[in-house]
C-alpha cells in the first residue's frame, strides 16, 4: 500500500456522526440536513431530518466538501475568499462547483496516525430550514450554553457530533444572544449544550429513508457490487444520499439525478428518455436539477401516491434498475 494517499471515512463512521447530529438537533427543535464528505472530497452520506426544507442538503454538502478538500473549517475559507481579489474567489468556485456555497459551519474530520499526526478524512456541516447560527426561541436556554458561553445551534450540534470543544464559527454568538434573548447573564451556567442528546424519536421519514438505504446496500452485496444511493422527496430533493465503502465515487452522484428523474416525472428514470425522444436537452434547461435518462432510477409510492424516487449508480445500470425495485419490495 502507498503511504500518503488521501483517504474517506467509513460509511459507518459518517453515519454516526451523522447520527449524533440529528440527535442533538432533534433537542434542539431544529430540522435541516447533515452531510459528510470524505477527505477526497467524495460523498459518503448525507441524511435529511424530517420536514427539513429544500436547499439545505445542497448548502450542507457544499460546506462539507469545502472542509473536507481545503482541510480547514469551512468559516476559515469564507475569510480568506473574502480577502482574495474577485476574479480569484470566483475562479475558485468555476474550479470547484462543489463549493458553490462557501458559508461558515462546516468542520474537518481527522483522524490521529500513529498518535501523532491528524489526518483529515471527511468534513461535516449542517443546513436547512431551522438550522442556522441564530438562537430560536423556545428552547431552554441552558441547552445552548456551552462551557458558560452563548453556543448557536448550527456549530452546537457539529461540534458535538464531532464530540469537539464548542468554538462558534459565525461571528459573535453574544450579539446573536442579545438579539433574541438580552444580554447574556454574567452568571451563567456552564450550560446543556455539549450535554448527551437523548436519541432521535421523531424523525419517521429519516428512519424509513435509512431503512429504504440500507435495503439497497444489502441487495447490491447480495449480488457483489458496490453502489452508491439516493432518496429524494418528490420535489427531487434528496431526503438520503449514501456510497457504500469502496463504490465508484461517480455513484451517489450520479444515484440523485436517477433518482430525481424518477420522482419528478413519475416514471422509471429510463422510460423518461423514451417518452421526451428528441426533447431532453429542452426538458432539462426548465428543471433546477440535472437529469438522467439510464436505468435506475424509480419512483416511489405509498397509499396510491408518488411521494419521491430511488436512484441506484455505481454497477450495470440494469442491475442498478433490479436492485432498487429489489430493495424498494424488502420494505413495502
Amino acid at each position: 500500500m502507498v503511504d500518503g494517499r488521501t483517504n474517506d471515512i467509513l460509511l459507518a463512521d459518517a453515519r454516526a456522526l451523522v447520527q449524533r447530529a440529528i440527535d442533538k438537533a432533534e433537542q434542539l427543535q431544529l430540522r435541516g440536513g447533515i452531510a459528510v464528505f470524505g477527505g477526497s472530497g467524495a460523498l459518503v452520506s448525507v441524511s435529511r431530518m424530517d420536514r427539513g426544507g429544500a436547499g439545505g442538503m445542497a448548502r450542507a454538502r457544499s460546506k462539507a466538501w469545502i472542509s473536507a478538500t481545503q482541510q480547514i473549517p469551512s468559516a476559515e475559507h469564507l475569510t480568506r475568499m473574502n480577502f482574495v481579489s474577485p476574479p480569484v474567489e470566483q475562479g475558485f468556485k468555476t474550479a470547484s462547483p462543489e463549493a458553490l456555497f462557501p458559508g461558515a459551519g462546516g468542520m474537518p474530520i481527522l483522524r490521529s496516525i500513529d498518535g501523532a499526526i491528524d489526518e483529515v478524512i471527511g468534513g461535516i456541516a449542517a443546513s436547512g430550514s431551522t438550522v442556522s447560527p441564530f438562537f430560536p426561541a423556545g428552547i431552554p436556554r441552558e441547552n445552548m450554553i456551552a462551557d458558560g458561553k452563548p453556543a448557536n445551534p448550527e456549530d452546537l450540534l457539529i461540534h458535538y457530533a464531532l464530540r469537539l470543544p464548542y468554538v462558534g464559527q459565525h461571528g459573535d454568538d453574544y450579539a446573536r444572544w442579545a438579539r433574541s434573548f438580552g444580554d447574556f447573564p454574567d452568571d451563567a451556567p456552564t450550560g446543556l449544550g455539549m450535554a448527551d442528546a437523548p436519541r432521535a424519536s421523531r424523525q419517521h421519514e429519516h428512519d424509513w429513508a435509512i431503512a429504504l438505504a440500507d435495503a439497497v446496500l444489502a441487495e447490491a452485496a447480495t449480488r457483489d457490487v458496490k453502489v452508491g444511493l439516493a432518496i429524494v422527496d418528490q420535489r427531487g430533493d434528496a431526503v438520503q444520499q449514501d456510497a457504500a465503502d469502496g463504490a465508484p465515487t461517480s455513484g451517489a452522484l450520479l444515484a440523485l439525478s436517477l433518482a430525481a428523474t424518477a420522482a419528478t416525472f413519475q416514471l422509471p428514470s429510463d422510460t423518461v428518455g423514451n417518452r421526451f425522444a428528441g426533447q431532453l436537452v429542452s426538458v432539462a434547461a426548465t428543471l433546477p436539477f440535472p437529469i438522467l435518462t439510464s436505468q435506475g432510477g424509480v419512483p416511489i409510492r405509498e397509499g396510491g401516491r408518488f411521494v419521491g424516487g430511488l436512484g441506484v449508480a455505481g454497477a450495470e445500470p440494469g442491475l442498478c434498475a433490479e436492485i432498487a425495485l429489489a430493495a424498494l419490495a424488502s420494505i413495502s
